[in-house]
């Protein structure tokens, strides 16, 4: 057992409601108790969990300054303006730059878009972003993903008779720029529904409220949809309520029909002939698209994003499969540097926070790193580099901790942050690096709570193998897509034992292909446990142990249910 296990219980009334759901719905009482524990209560909401409708979006208008963002869009291209459409550098930045254009392009042609390069200008909008705006003769910039923070600059484009519509999802300061029109659901004051769109989701429902008013119908919104999913599965955006009918909807994009530049990208990972899920976004799709931003420039991504004709797409996602091996190679290193300095820290185990500074670190992959470590430590951690003058890094967070909060908290040390509750990024002086060092464990240490600092897996229920029936795993299937609020559950099954055909597997015999029983029925029950070789021992014995789990489809045998072993107990 390499983690703790926590239960959690629900009420007596959640009990009776689940049941209501189970017999409304026809469904297994455990799926019941898995819908209440996402807060869903009702037969109604439950079957709209199931089967996400687009016509349940929000009205794109509830949101503040929507309508005066239309507006100066509207009239810009009654002017015939020129439209700069600027984002940022990673998934979420440029899936939400080439949603914008291409769905502009079809209506008008005085357009362009533009990535800041992280090297040169670093993150957000730069001066040098203005400037190039102004010699092309762009008098309004569509800024996505990005720019909540950016008052000196949007000043200093105002001056340059330069309007700005800002598009973000970024936790805002208590001033904000000097902008025509500010969409960001997380304002003071916020009327809109659902706080939680990625910064692409942003962009897609400004461009929903442009179609409104001009007259265009929503099934030309439909094709842009696999970039929303691509943006929400890699921002680790909420999976529930709008976002979860925006990524269902998306991933069947994706699937059926998706954008000659997504195509070439699923090529490129091997996924043409499967079926695409929200992990393959995580694991595949995302990190290539990053790769661009991270190694060389991220407009390639979105050049690769827009592009209309699939031999140059192809080859465009070949360059950037080629960054995201360079990218891999840096990571691997820098990884393995940055656990060496932590093994050598001193008091390792009563720190609750890890913040490393080396100016020789590559920029563009600080922000894996960071995540590496949380995930080595369950700890939060901070990986800073240096970057001209200034020391700047990325932040990321375990489980229910807020560490924009804790970087927040240093604010009087730090040139510039901004980011939200998992991921941040930041800039200080370098001679304030050892400040903040002190000053972000003293506020972690504070505010964290211990079963936040170690390896612990939540176990949603506890089953029989004879409860996995093909009408449950077809039922379970429904609660796709998965992601934060709403991850793939995990079960537990006490008293296993081997049925006498278990194995070690791998080439370094590293996994166990199991074959199991419980002591309540017969059924044999095959499973895969990755790197748990060590216990294999022991299960050989015939001793019976706990095995928590998801259930996944066997991909070598179609319709056949298979565990995917997370954790065993053999205590």
């Amino acid at each position: 057992m390499t983690h703790k296990w926590i239960y959690h219980p629900i009420t007596p009334q959640q009990t009776e409601t689940s049941q209501h759901i189970a017999n409304e719905l026809g469904i297994s009482p455990v799926l019941a108790k898995l819908l209440v524990m996402r807060g869903i209560t009702e037969a109604t909401e439950a079957r709209k969990f199931f089967r996400p409708h687009l016509p349940d979006l929000f009205d794109p208008f509830l949101m503040e300054d929507m309508e005066v963002a239309v507006a100066r869009l509207n009239k810009a291209m009654g002017r015939k303006e020129r439209i700069l459409v600027y984002g940022d550098y990673d998934v979420d930045g440029t899936t939400a730059v080439a949603l914008v254009y291409k769905f502009m392009q079809q209506f008008y042609s005085n357009i362009d878009y533009y990535i800041p390069d992280r090297y040169e200008e670093g993150y957000g909008v730069s001066k040098q972003g203005i400037d190039y705006a102004a010699e092309t003769g762009v008098k309004l910039i569509i800024v996505l993903d990005c720019g909540i923070k950016a008052i000196e600059e949007i000043a200093y484009a105002k001056e340059k008779g330069i309007d700005f519509i800002i598009c973000d999802h970024h936790v805002p300061a208590d001033q904000l720029p000097s902008a025509v029109a500010i969409l960001n659901a997380k304002r003071t004051g916020n009327t809109y529904p659902n706080e939680d769109l990625s910064g692409c989701g942003v962009g897609f429902k400004f461009m929903q409220a442009f179609a409104i008013s001009n007259g265009i119908e929503f099934h030309h919104l439909i094709p842009l949809l696999d970039l929303v999913a691509v943006s929400i599965a890699s921002d680790i955006v909420p999976v529930m309520g709008e976002n979860r009918i925006l990524a269902y909807h998306g991933l069947k994009q994706l699937n059926s029909n998706p954008s000659v530049g997504m195509k070439a990208i699923i090529d490129v990972c091997g996924l043409a002939d499967k079926e695409i899920t929200v992990s393959d976004i995580v694991f595949k799709i995302g990190p290539r698209i990053n790769a661009s931003g991270r190694i060389q420039n991220g407009k390639e991504a979105v050049e690769l994003l827009v592009e209309k004709e699939f031999t140059a797409a192809l080859e465009k996602a070949n360059q950037i499969n080629q960054y995201n091996e360079t990218r891999k190679d840096l990571d691997k290193s820098m990884t393995e540097e940055a656990n060496r300095i932590v093994g050598q820290l001193e008091g390792l185990e009563n720190r609750r926070s890890i913040v490393l500074y080396n100016e020789d670190w590559h920029k563009g992959v600080i922000g894996i790193v960071a995540s590496r470590l949380t995930e080595v430590y369950y700890r939060p951690a901070v990986v800073l580099t240096r970057t001209g003058e200034l020391a700047t890094g990325s932040a990321r967070s375990v489980a229910g901790f807020d560490v924009y909060k804790a970087i927040e908290h240093c604010r009087d040390l730090l040139e510039n942050f901004g980011g939200h509750t998992y991921a941040a990024g930041l800039s200080m002086k370098v001679e304030n690096v050892p400040a903040f060092i002190r000053r972000f464990e003293e506020f972690v240490a504070q505010h964290i709570l211990p079963e936040q600092t170690s390896a612990l897996i939540d176990i949603d229920a506890e089953i029989e193998f004879r409860d996995i029936t093909s009408k449950f795993f077809n039922d379970l299937k429904k609660f796709n897509p998965y992601g934060p609020d709403n991850q793939k559950p995990i079960f537990c099954t006490r008293h296993v034992v081997d049925y006498g055909t278990s194995k070690v597997v791998g080439r370094d015999q590293e996994h166990i292909k199991l074959e199991l029983v419980d002591n309540k029925s017969s059924r044999v029950m095959n499973g895969i446990a990755f790197g748990q070789s060590g216990y294999v021992r022991y299960i050989k014995t015939k001793r019976s142990f706990d095995i928590c789990y998801t259930i996944e489809e066997n991909t070598h045998k179609r319709g056949e249910v298979q565990l995917q072993i997370e954790d065993i107990n053999t205590n």
